[in-house]
């Protein structure tokens, strides 16, 4: 694996992958977080519009550039980044990178494009709506993290889509979509360094300023040092009316960033509690023993500055007082004491045979590596990862859950 700089200010993270097909993109700094209140969902609805035409492309042309060869290209918008990705055979190298640099840093987002894809967005917004199951999260975070960027909907608000005019994405594009705030990830067999005079003629072109000089990050480091001072006091409920079979229910709260060292203590504490495998405490306590729940899940969500992790299940609506009293004794259980050696092993054995088959998902490989870089400004293998999580103490492990975990922490909210 290895990185540099370009002079454009473009940073570049490349790793060689046994495979003829490569994967790449570009990671952009542009996430809801970096929108201003007058731009909520501009992240998203810019991502949409990318697509829409360049200074050399149509839409179409965009469309057919990569699967005419057999390539894929997509995108997708988080809290803290826009990545545009690419996978395609090794031989079309050059023309996925050409192709990501048009779209991303010459896309002219005409009015009538526009008018047309913020109903297919606003369609989006509406098919969300009508899935609580996958609702519950997003309007969780937005009761965690409410008042701040953090808590805004990454699909913004039809009303608000509707007003956006041409001028307003470019400002959001002018502000954010520049090389020294992005980064450009590669994985696959091939030497990048050998295209480095074709990456900075592509980049000739582009300008890396700031017209109207904002910096667009004056809100990045509003949580910095805050996750665990508010996550003590942030305990509430609050109950939604829906008319579904199933009530939905999500418990949790603030947790550790990605800088804050506990953070991978909680990751494996979080993978025995609720992870993906059966075994996991919740599932064998509401499931397997009891036959409540069809899911039940624990999920962390890692920031640069905070975090969010939470519990979701979905029961009848008879057992809802029921599961939510099982899920706090077996987060009180958890926090009582630390793991044994033995337990400590067998959860560190399989966090690491999952992190190992994770690595068989080339394209996840290869975004993950891009969202690093450009976060973190660092690099990590599959070696360095496992090699964390195995030097972890239980009483790291235990420390890092009594933080978050604690039932008298949680901020709960139910659709009944």
């Amino acid at each position: 694996m290895e990185s540099f700089i370009l002079g454009s200010g473009l940073r570049v993270v490349a790793s060689p992958c046994p495979t003829e097909t490569i994967y790449l993109g570009l990671a952009i700094d542009a996430g809801t977080r970096h929108e201003y209140p007058a731009e909520s969902g501009m992240a998203h609805f810019v991502e949409h519009l990318t697509f829409k035409g360049t200074s050399s492309l149509t839409s179409r042309q965009i469309i057919s550039r990569m699967e005419s060869v057999g390539g894929e290209l997509n995108a997708f918008t988080g809290k803290e980044e826009t990545v545009y990705y690419c996978s395609c055979q090794r031989q079309y190298f050059r023309r996925a990178i050409s192709l990501l640099f048009d779209i991303v840093f010459h896309s002219t987002y005409p009015q009538t494009e526009m008018n047309k894809e913020v109903e297919v967005v606003i369609d989006e917004i509406e098919s969300y709506r009508d899935s609580p199951s996958e609702l519950i999260y997003d309007e969780f975070e937005s009761l965690v993290f409410q008042g701040h960027p953090l808590g805004r909907s990454i699909l913004g608000e039809p009303d608000m889509l509707r007003s956006y005019k041409t001028e307003n994405v470019c400002r959001f594009v002018r502000r954010l979509y520049m090389p020294s705030r992005t980064v450009l990830f590669v994985y696959g067999n091939i030497d990048v360094t050998r295209h480095i005079n074709f990456l900075e003629r592509l980049l000739s072109q582009v300008e890396d300023c700031r017209p109207d000089g904002v910096s667009g990050c004056q809100e990045m480091l509003s949580l910095t040092g805050q996750a665990q001072t508010e996550v003590t006091a942030s305990w509430k409920m609050t109950e939604t009316p829906v008319s579904h079979h199933q009530a939905h229910v999500m418990m949790g709260g603030r947790a550790f960033g990605g800088t804050d060292a506990r953070h991978l203590a909680l990751f494996l504490a979080n993978n025995i509690m609720g992870g993906p495998g059966l075994s996991s405490r919740l599932n064998l306590a509401l499931r397997e023993k009891r036959g409540l729940v069809y899911t039940v899940e624990s999920n962390l969500t890692t920031y640069t500055d905070t975090g969010l992790w939470s519990v979701y299940f979905g029961c009848d609506h008879s057992d809802v007082a029921r599961c939510k009293h099982i899920v706090e004794n077996e987060l009180h259980r958890f926090c009582s004491a630390p793991l044994s050696d033995k337990a400590l092993r067998a959860a560190q054995r399989q966090l690491s045979g999952q992190i190992a088959l994770s690595y068989d998902n080339f394209e996840n490989v290869a975004i993950g590596m891009g969202k690093r870089m450009l976060h973190y400004g660092t690099m990590r293998t599959k070696d360095e990862f496992v090699e964390r999580i195995l030097s972890l103490s239980a009483k790291e492990v235990w420390e890092a859950a009594c933080e978050v975990f604690s039932p008298q922490r949680l901020t709960t909210l139910e659709y009944k």
